[in-house]
């Protein structure tokens, strides 16, 4: 597709796009990897299971404010959920990626702030939901947080797939690969966050923050991939030159989020906080300059 092709008008996104695909990309990979902690099994992997539920639903609630706010009517949000014609309903529309995303945003939000409650009654900061707690252990937890996990990586690759099914250069041209890019960029961020958290309390175990690490970097990996693919599909349609030039600066950022966990490995002088910090950084970077650079 070349650049003549592309005749929607940009969407003139702002910066609440920019902190519902940040956010929401940590909150559904912070679930994700809870969940995976948990189904190891491993007492040790317990208390970050536990960081990574209170992180998701955390950074969960800043989304439906950004999206709100970006509607230009916020009063009239409501309107994504209930149909206001002479039917009435709900407005679920399977068919449109606003209405899809909208509906799978709440579902997610139920099982991110069912587990934060549990999360925090296991800690002993919610004794009232101790109940919950006991609930969501055993095989009725671990069925609960494996639906709540696939809306989690639903909402981590839905806001690449948004972008793919516009009209708009750069977008369009990279459609089958944003969706995978944002969703292992998500992973790669939120396992940062959970390192970052975890250094900053110094009680989560040695072996489980080792065992972190070791999937950050083959999410990393995942990421730099994809971004090349992104890259190469974007060249080919000849709209490469949107996403470099005064982007570069942003693309330094992504690069230097990406070597961080590496760098961090084999440099342990490095402060403990400084790889998970650049790394997310570098997520924010990736997310600004693919939203911002298709609609100059």
């Amino acid at each position: 597709m070349t650049g003549a092709e592309h005749f929607a008008a940009p969407p003139e996104w702002q910066w609440w796009i920019l902190g519902y695909f940040f956010f929401g990309g940590l909150a559904g990979g912070s679930y994700a990897l809870g969940t995976l902690l948990r189904f190891g099994g491993d007492p040790r992997d317990e208390l970050a299971a536990r960081i990574a539920f209170i992180a998701s639903f955390i950074a969960l609630i800043p989304c439906p404010i950004f999206l709100t706010v970006d509607l230009g009517q916020p009063l009239r949000f409501w309107h994504m959920l209930l149909d206001t014609g002479p039917d009435g309903g709900l407005a679920f529309k399977p068919w449109s990626p606003m209405s899809l995303g909208s509906w799978a945003l709440l579902a997610f939000g139920l099982f991110s702030f069912v587990s934060f409650v549990g999360a925090l009654a296991e800690g002993g900061q919610l004794r009232a939901a101790s109940g919950l707690a006991r609930a969501l252990r055993g095989g009725a937890g671990l069925a609960w947080n494996a639906i709540g996990t696939v809306l989690g990586l639903f909402i981590c690759a839905y806001t690449g797939v948004l972008l793919a099914v516009s009209n708009q250069a750069v977008w369009s041209d990279a459609a089958w690969a944003l969706g995978g890019m944002f969703l292992a960029s998500a992973l790669a961020g939120a396992t940062a966050l959970l390192l970052f958290l975890g250094r900053s309390r110094r009680d989560v175990d040695a072996d489980t923050a080792y065992r972190l690490e070791v999937a950050d970097r083959y999410f990393v990996l995942l990421e730099a991939l994809l971004i090349a693919i992104f890259l190469v599909t974007v060249a080919v349609a000849g709209t490469i030159a949107k996403v470099l030039g005064v982007w570069i600066v942003l693309w330094l950022v992504v690069l230097l989020g990406l070597a961080a966990p590496f760098l961090s490995a084999r440099a342990r002088t490095w402060p403990p906080l400084a790889a998970p910090l650049l790394a997310l950084l570098g997520v924010l970077a990736l997310r600004a300059l693919v939203i911002f650079s298709a609609q100059t």
